[in-house]
């Protein structure tokens, strides 16, 4: 009998997620930057500039930017790790990791670009000094498994870094609902000509684990000294995690 699993507020078979959730990102790859300034009112730049401020990368460091398409993060640690560091390009969706290999190409970085499950990280153990998603993990349908492999990957001492959407402080919720489904399908609509696939990033926002939910799971899978920061009202929260 097969396992469900929730694509947004659906339960459908688990063998049929990863494709569901690969037709929503190569229909809003083109569109992805713009989509996400609109969105967040260009507050994703911030935020991203708080978790590779988090990182403790520096020159020579190896970075894992899972789930990282359009290469946002990647091309930043590129400018913090120099030519004697390393990093690492993945995403497990060919339309999204075209944009972001692209894009590093087009800055003057061939960095590697890696199109891989998170759930089965072709890397060996204990090789990287830091492993980032960024708004990737709430899409895994197997998010213990994903993070176990990300715990490998990383060398004793290393950290993940996990910023994903929240749950947003309570007396906002309201506004923030209105926001999610209706607002925020109709800009879909508006500007990428499609809005189910936005309706269906709101719904798994909603379905992803809370910020202490996230932590347990992390510390479920090895991590020590697991922390939250929560940002824009827990709009955003990054979860910091080490390997010892």
């Amino acid at each position: 009998m097969d396992k469900t699993t929730h694509f947004g507020f659906k339960t459908v078979d688990e063998s049929e997620k990863a494709q569901k959730v690969a037709d929503v990102f190569h229909s809003v790859a083109s569109r992805y930057d713009l989509m996400n300034d609109l969105m967040s009112a260009g507050l994703h730049r911030v935020w991203k500039i708080f978790t590779i401020e988090q990182s403790g990368v520096k020159e020579g460091s190896r970075v894992l930017d899972i789930a990282g398409g359009t290469a946002d993060l990647s091309i930043a640690f590129a400018k913090r790790v120099g030519k004697t560091g390393q990093v690492v390009l993945t995403d497990i969706n060919s339309s999204m990791l075209t944009v972001g290999r692209d894009r590093m190409l087009d800055q003057g970085f061939a960095m590697p670009a890696v199109q891989c499950d998170a759930e089965k990280i072709p890397f060996p153990d204990n090789y990287f000094d830091c492993v980032t998603v960024a708004f990737g993990l709430r899409n895994m349908t197997h998010k213990d498994a994903a993070l176990q492999e990300m715990y490998r990957v990383l060398k004793p001492g290393g950290r993940l870094l996990v910023l994903e959407f929240s749950k947003v402080w309570k007396p906002l919720q309201p506004a923030y609902d209105l926001y999610s489904f209706k607002l925020l399908p109709l800009m879909g609509q508006i500007f990428a000509k499609d809005s189910e696939s936005y309706r269906y990033l709101a719904e798994s926002i909603r379905m992803h684990p809370s910020q202490e939910d996230l932590k347990q799971m992390m510390e479920q899978a090895s991590f020590e000294r697991v922390q939250y920061f929560n940002l824009t009202a827990g709009v955003v929260a990054l979860h910091k995690g080490y390997k010892f």
